[in-house]
């Protein structure tokens, strides 16, 4: 398994029996993930091949490097030559990141940074050159006891989502869905300002003060 030119908060890296988790990273049930948006790289082994020694090589470190900017504009280097900014559009079924920008009673308020398109695939990302609106209504939010969500347990402002465009909607909003494990919070950060890893499908633990926040925890990749 090759590492992706740009890692998502979420999204798996490697095993944990061929690395060590760095910066940016962490571990989850015997496996390496991104905990922010970023390069990563594994450091490189320090083992001598010349040695005699009966122990195996150690196992790389790897780190994500936080990505210069967290704009809509920001240099993604090579990642793919349609990731720039564009006037790329939402089409139904597109897989989107965004940040929330406002949790009300019955829908969150989404700005929408970048199409994944339908594969949802890294490498066919195009970064929207300005912040497209989106909403995710509460019946939206999950599949099951629908009647039973509560925006503000499931959504914080900052958080970054990964949801589905599921209609063109109104003029100034499109309409987004997180009902699915995939979908939902890919990053968060606590009251504390410390970026947090997911310990649940609706938990986040902050790794400095240990202290746990709901949220609608997206499924890593």
């Amino acid at each position: 398994m090759s590492l992706p030119t740009l890692a998502l908060p979420g999204q798996l890296l490697g095993a944990f029996s061929r690395y060590e988790p760095g910066p940016g990273t962490h571990l989850h049930e015997s496996n390496v993930y991104a905990s922010l948006p970023g390069r990563p790289a594994a450091s490189t082994s320090s083992h001598d091949p010349s040695s005699k020694s009966s122990k195996p090589p150690p196992r790389q470190t790897l780190t994500v490097t936080r990505l210069p900017s967290t704009s809509a504009t920001a240099d993604l280097g090579p990642v793919s030559e349609r990731i720039s900014n564009t006037n790329a559009l939402p089409r139904v079924g597109d897989v989107v990141l965004g940040r929330v920008t406002r949790c009300m009673t019955r829908q969150v308020n989404i700005g929408i940074l970048i199409v994944l398109g339908a594969s949802g695939d890294n490498e066919e990302g195009m970064v929207c050159a300005n912040e497209i609106q989106g909403v995710v209504r509460r019946e939206d939010v999950r599949a099951t006891e629908k009647e039973k969500v509560v925006i503000g347990e499931g959504f914080r402002v900052g958080d970054l989502v990964r949801a589905v465009v599921i209609s063109l909607g109104d003029q100034s909003n499109y309409y987004l869905t997180t009902a699915k494990n995939e979908l939902g919070i890919i990053m968060a950060k606590s009251e504390y300002g410390n970026t947090m890893y997911p310990i649940s499908w609706k938990e986040f633990k902050d790794p400095v003060t240990g202290e746990t926040e709901t949220r609608k925890v997206a499924k890593p990749l």
